[in-house]
């Protein structure tokens, strides 16, 4: 049977578990399909990706979500970046998106890609969330693939990196085309809905200096706390003009379950825009 002839495999509802990425069986994926997926339209299905922080709680980050995922009819994928890639107990390399010879915006699109089209659901555009370590990978994927976005949450993320042409990567942008090959495109990122929250007591002093594993000259110029950090990008977003919905969770520190709810309705709201 040659690739034309071979059916599709049927999605069956249901949390699934980890698969290997093909494209590089370093990364997994995992998903969940809700109850009431319709094989004969399987396109009015979203999607919504949802990236892990540095726990690495693919599978809980996934499971937060399947009530979403019934009650809107989201296919939800939830991939896993595995620690110690490239050297031995190393956890932040999938956050700054380019280590070494991985591009992490790369491995994403390969899942979704994988995915997608194995089941018939391969489609452009989806819904992005990530919070702590997973908000910094999803902030900076904003930046290189807006096009690719129907809408954008970021959850405290513990380091940012603004729209600062001042600046090199990754405090800001001044050598985003020497990273990455690419310019930033302006009109789609202020094209995309973003929405950025963080809980009200999210305000621990984070490492300095060598005690940070991020440090670079810079850093600390966004705020010393999550909450001073994600408050100077939200400034630097709509100082150019993003727009962007900006919540503070009361009574939560960094805690991404008290945020999750609000992430629903965010994008539950949105999907409802695009109807």
């Amino acid at each position: 049977m040659n690739s034309n002839q071979k059916q599709r495999v049927r999605l069956e509802p249901g949390a699934t578990s980890l698969y290997a990425c093909q494209n590089d069986q370093r990364f997994s994926y995992c998903a969940y399909i809700p109850s009431a997926f319709d094989h004969t339209d399987p396109l009015k299905h979203p999607l919504l990706v949802v990236i892990h922080g540095t726990e690495r709680g693919a599978q809980q980050y996934r499971d937060e979500f399947k009530d979403f995922s019934e009650r809107i009819g989201a296919i939800i994928l939830a991939p896993l970046f595995p620690a110690g890639i490239g050297e031995p107990g190393e956890l932040n390399s999938y956050k700054k998106i380019k280590y070494h010879d991985i591009r992490f915006d790369y491995v994403l699109l390969a899942m979704i890609q994988e995915f997608t089209s194995q089941y018939g659901i391969d489609r452009q555009k989806f819904l992005l969330f990530g919070f702590s370590g997973g908000g910094q990978f999803v902030h900076r994927f904003f930046y290189l693939h807006p096009d690719r976005l129907l809408g954008v949450s970021i959850a405290s993320p513990g380091n940012v990196t603004l729209l600062d042409q001042n600046l090199d990567w990754f405090i800001g942008i001044r050598d985003f085309q020497e990273q990455f090959g690419t310019d930033i495109q302006w009109e789609e990122i202020r094209r995309v809905p973003v929405q950025l929250l963080i809980g009200s007591e999210d305000n621990k002093s984070l490492p300095s200096g060598k005690d940070n594993p991020f440090w670079l000259p810079g850093v600390e110029m966004a705020g010393d706390t999550r909450l001073e950090r994600i408050r100077t990008l939200c400034e630097n977003w709509t100082s150019v003009g993003i727009h962007v919905q900006y919540e503070e969770v009361p009574e939560a520190a960094h805690e991404g379950s008290k945020l999750v709810p609000y992430v629903k309705d965010f994008f539950a709201d949105l999907l409802k825009q695009n109807v």
